[in-house]
């Protein structure tokens, strides 16, 4: 469809008088006429990202979808599962929704299935079609939401480092895993580092020993 017809369904959608609150009827109507296509329309998309960008009250009711719907992806079919991450996908690279959403994501073999992770692969490789692996890492390494992207990119164990790690490459995105590569080749450095910091064990007192030898003695 073309960007007129866009604007004009918008326009439509718009004019309905909702009440405050009323938003995510239409973002989960979005959400789920979406998924219904045999194959992904763009035309979503790019609907979507027009209520993003013309209210943010819009933005708030796809954080929380996004949310609602990853927690139970699992219940969705394949073809209905790639047309939701697509859609996604679109207004995460359109800047239409903020990239804090990803806080919902935590790669690792405990906390994602066979259907999350099939959503995560979907999602990003779209994302890196759109704004080329350079651009992605860079957006990836951005200070400022840094902290929304800890579960994509876990650190708080070797075994979920390297999980990830595995993951971003069997889906063809190795590349935004240079940090997590260093971090585990640095990871023997770190556990001396620590050691060397370490206290020495206090060593016993001369009042202890000798209580420690009377004790011996008497039995």
């Amino acid at each position: 469809m073309s960007s007129a017809a866009v604007d004009e369904c918008a326009h439509k959608l718009m004019k309905l008088k909702l009440r405050e609150g009323q938003e995510v009827e239409i973002a989960t109507m979005l959400i789920e006429c979406c998924a219904q296509e045999r194959t992904y329309l763009r035309f979503y998309g790019l609907l979507a990202e027009r209520f993003c960008l013309i209210d943010r009250a819009y933005q708030v009711c796809f954080d929380e979808l996004f949310a609602k719907q990853y927690t139970m992806i699992h219940r969705l079919e394949t073809n209905k599962l790639r047309n939701v991450a697509k859609l996604f996908a679109h207004v995460l690279h359109s800047d239409a929704l903020p990239w804090g959403v990803l806080e919902y994501i935590v790669i690792s073999e405990e906390e994602t299935t066979s259907s999350s992770r099939i959503f995560i692969k979907i999602l990003f490789q779209e994302v890196a079609e759109y704004m080329g692996l350079k651009t992605l890492r860079q957006r990836l390494n951005d200070e400022s939401v840094a902290p929304s992207f800890l579960g994509l990119f876990p650190r708080d164990t070797p075994k979920n480092t390297r999980f990830a790690i595995n993951f971003w490459t069997a889906i063809g995105l190795g590349g935004l895993t240079d940090g997590l590569r260093q971090h585990l080749a640095d990871a023997p450095k770190r556990i001396a580092a620590a050691a060397a910091a370490a206290p020495p064990p206090r060593a016993l007192s001369p009042l202890s020993s000798s209580s420690s030898s009377s004790s011996s003695s008497s039995s």
